[in-house]
């Protein structure tokens, strides 16, 4: 199986992969943000290095998705490949960060990447409202993050609900983690269990 989790920054898409692929014996797949070259980067200057970070992004999802393919064993990917495309790069697009022409040399590389690839088989979606993604971004305080805007966050939620709302490629798990906390509630993390058995039984039940 392929499961997918997806999310706003700061929204515990990490953490809950953490956990669910020790509790299922999955393989997890995380981004590789410790060795991307312009993340940091990324953040002091976005319009200047926005196309590389999305492109850079996109050739690493689309490795992790044939991974994951050839590999016959299930995993469980922090983000997916779709998210890249219809949310940041969406994202920079509307905000003038990036400009029409890398924009569409982008969605051609997309369009042409994803036409190889499988959408997972559960994508598991983490909403969150500002308060929560801003009180998690400060608690892992990565120092890349300190410049990010409440208005940036707003506008990724925006797109991300426009996003899942629209989703018609497989199972969608949605699940709201406002109030929850998968690292230190056992209870929380139970909960999400409970619905993903659920879903996971019924891709074997077709």
């Amino acid at each position: 199986m392929h499961i997918a989790i997806a999310g706003n920054i700061g929204s515990g898409k990490t953490t809950l992969t953490a956990k669910l692929a020790k509790h299922y014996n999955w393989e997890p797949l995380y981004e590789d943000e410790e060795h991307n070259p312009y993340l940091k980067d990324f953040y002091d200057d976005m319009k200047k290095w926005a196309f590389h970070l999305q492109v850079y992004f996109l050739n690493s999802r689309f490795n992790q998705v044939n991974h994951i393919r050839k590999s016959g064993i299930s995993m469980i990917q922090d983000r997916t490949i779709y998210e890249d495309s219809h949310i940041f790069a969406r994202n920079l697009h509307q905000s003038g960060l990036l400009d029409n022409r890398d924009y569409a040399n982008y969605l051609s590389l997309f369009r042409s990447m994803t036409s190889f690839v499988q959408p997972p088989d559960l994508l598991i979606y983490l909403k969150a409202d500002i308060p929560k993604l801003v009180s998690q971004i400060e608690k892992r305080g990565r120092e890349y993050e300190e410049s990010m805007r409440i208005d940036y966050l707003k506008n990724l939620n925006k797109l991300y609900d426009e996003w899942i709302f629209s989703y018609d490629q497989g199972r969608l798990l949605v699940v709201d983690v406002n109030n929850k906390d998968f690292l230190h509630n056992t209870e929380d993390f139970a909960n999400v269990v409970g619905l993903v058995d659920r879903e996971i039984n019924g891709l074997f039940s077709k």
